[in-house]
C-alpha cells in the first residue's frame, strides 16, 4: 500500500462489505468477522436510491504526478465542489475518501509514460465507509487534447446512486467538454448538481452553453427496471458463452471465491457488475473488487468468499500467491482457467437447461434487443430460477402476535417436491445472501413482491 494511504474500501454491489484499512488489515477482518461492519438487511439496495437526490457529491481528476524516482504516482488535481465548514468526523470521513480514490482511478501501477494516444475507457469501483454507507465511483480514463505526448487523466464522479449506464453518458459530456477547456466542464457539472435524480423510467434535462456551439440540451434518463441501473448483461454474453456463465452463476451462488481476468478496466468492472446482478433479488455480500488495484493483490489469498476483477498483466503473479481454491475466469479469451471441479453439479439440470434456453435463444437475437431488453431478459431467466427453488419461503416464516417472524428452515427444505432442487437448496440455505433475505423478510408482514 504506498506509504500514508490508510482507508475503509469495498468495493461491492451491495449488502456486508468488507471494510479494509490497507492491505494489511484485509486478512484480519476477514478472519475476524465481528469487525466486518454490519449493514442492516433493510439498507442494502441503498445503492439504487431514490429519485430527487443530488446526482453527485464531487467531480475529482485525478492526474499522474512523476516522482523524485521517476516513477508517476496518481494525485487529485481538482476537486469539484470545495465542501468547507465540514464537522471532524465529516471532514475525516472525506479525507479517507480523498485518500482512496486516486488508487482506484489509476488501479493499474505506477508504469507509465507520456503517449500520444489513447483509448477513452469507463469503469467504476465501490468504497464503503466504516458504518456502511457507500458511494460509487465513475470513471472516464481520457487523454487531454493537445500536441506531443501527454499523460492520461481520469474524471471521477462521486456519486451514492447506482446507474451505470446514465453517470456514462455524463461522462461522454464531460470527456467531450474536457477537448475544449477545463472550464467548460464546470458549469456542466453545476447545472447537473442543481437538477434532481430523476424517478425509474424519467428523464432530467440539463441545459449547458459550449462556446461556438451554443446552448445544448442534454436529456439524462433512468430505466424504467431500477435493479438493472447498474448492469449490462451484454457484455458478459459477449465474452463467455452460456455454459461458462452457468458455472459462473453456480459457484456465486453458494458464494466461492471468484477471479475475473481482462486487461480492460471496463471489461472487468461491466462483467462483474453483471456476475453480481444475476444473484438479484439476493445480494452479493463478501468482499467484492471490480478492479483490484496492483497493491492490493494479495486479496486473492483470504480464505473467505470474494468476487474480484484483476488486469491480465498480473496472472502470473496471481497463480503464484498461496490461495485456496477458486474459479479463475479469462475474460480475454472466455475460458476458465482453474475450477473446483464439481459446477455442473451445484444447479439442478432440469433448471439449468431452462436458463441455458433462454442465455442461447437471447445470444441468437442479440442484434435485435436493445441493451435495456437483453438486461431484463437474461435477468428474468435467473429470478425464475429463484422463484423455482426458494420462491415458497414466505409461507414459512411463522409470525408471532408482537409481529415478528421466524422462518421455519426444515419445513422449508421438506416442501420441495424436487430432489435436486431440494439437495441445492439445503446448501443455498447456509449462505450469507439467503441468510440476510430472510432476515429482511422477517422484519415485514408485507411478502417481498417488488423482489419476485
Amino acid at each position: 500500500t504506498p506509504p500514508g494511504l490508510s482507508f475503509h474500501s469495498a468495493l461491492f454491489f451491495g449488502g456486508v462489505s468488507l471494510a479494509t484499512e490497507g492491505k494489511e488489515e484485509a486478512s484480519a477482518a476477514e478472519n475476524n468477522p465481528s469487525r466486518v461492519p454490519q449493514v442492516k438487511p433493510g439498507e442494502r439496495s441503498s445503492v439504487l436510491s431514490s429519485a430527487g437526490q443530488f446526482f453527485f457529491e464531487y467531480l475529482v481528476v485525478v492526474s499522474l504526478k512523476k516522482m523524485l524516482d521517476g516513477h508517476y504516482e496518481p494525485k487529485i488535481t481538482y476537486q469539484f465542489p470545495k465542501r468547507e465548514n465540514l464537522l471532524k468526523g465529516q471532514k475525516e470521513e472525506e479525507e479517507r475518501l480523498l485518500q482512496a480514490i486516486p488508487l482506484f482511478c489509476f488501479p493499474d501501477g505506477n508504469n507509465w509514460a507520456p503517449v500520444t494516444e489513447f483509448t477513452s475507457e469507463t469503469f467504476s469501483f465501490v468504497l464503503t465507509n466504516v458504518d456502511g454507507s457507500r458511494k460509487i465511483g465513475y470513471c472516464r480514463r481520457l487523454l487531454p487534447s493537445g500536441r506531443g505526448v501527454r499523460l492520461p487523466e481520469v474524471f471521477c464522479i462521486i456519486s451514492c446512486l447506482g446507474c451505470f449506464g446514465l453517470f456514462s453518458k455524463i461522462l461522454d459530456e464531460v470527456e467531450k467538454r474536457r477537448q475544449i477547456s477545463m472550464a467548460v466542464i464546470y458549469p456542466f457539472m453545476q447545472g447537473l448538481r442543481e437538477s434532481p435524480f430523476p424517478a425509474p423510467g424519467k428523464s432530467v434535462t440539463i441545459k449547458s452553453f459550449i462556446p461556438e456551439s451554443g446552448t445544448e440540451l442534454i436529456e439524462l434518463t433512468r430505466p424504467v427496471d431500477a435493479h438493472l441501473e447498474h448492469v449490462e448483461f451484454q457484455a458478459l454474453l459477449q465474452r463467455l458463452s452460456p455454459d461458462l456463465i452457468l458455472h459462473i452463476f453456480a459457484s456465486a451462488v453458494l458464494e466461492r471465491r471468484l477471479i475475473f481476468l481482462a486487461e480492460e478496466l471496463s471489461a472487468l468492472s461491466q462483467c462483474i457488475h453483471a456476475v453480481a446482478a444475476l444473484l438479484y433479488p439476493f445480494t452479493w455480500a463478501h468482499t467484492y473488487i471490480p478492479v483490484v488495484p496492483e497493491c492490493l493483490l494479495d486479496t486473492v489469498c483470504c480464505p473467505t468468499p470474494f468476487m474480484v476483477g484483476i488486469q491480465m498483466r498480473h496472472l502470473e503473479r496471481v497463480l503464484d500467491q498461496p490461495m485456496e481454491e477458486a474459479l479463475i475466469v479469462d475474460l480475454c479469451e472466455g475460458k476458465i482457467l482453474r475450477a473446483v471441479g464439481d459446477e455442473e453439479e451445484i444447479l439442478p439440470v432440469k433448471l439449468q437447461n431452462e436458463i441455458l434456453t433462454s442465455l442461447n435463444r437471447h445470444n441468437n437475437n442479440n442484434n435485435v434487443h436493445t441493451p435495456e431488453q437483453v438486461n431484463a431478459l437474461v435477468s428474468e431467466a435467473f429470478v425464475q430460477f429463484f422463484v423455482r427453488t426458494v420462491g415458497h419461503y414466505a409461507s414459512h416464516i411463522k409470525w408471532s402476535r408482537s409481529g415478528s417472524g421466524s422462518f421455519q428452515e426444515r419445513a422449508f427444505c421438506k416442501a420441495i417436491a424436487s430432489k435436486t432442487n431440494r439437495r441445492f437448496v439445503k446448501k443455498f440455505v447456509k449462505t450469507n445472501m439467503f441468510s440476510l433475505f430472510i432476515e429482511e423478510a422477517e422484519k415485514s408482514r408485507i411478502p417481498q413482491e417488488g423482489k419476485w
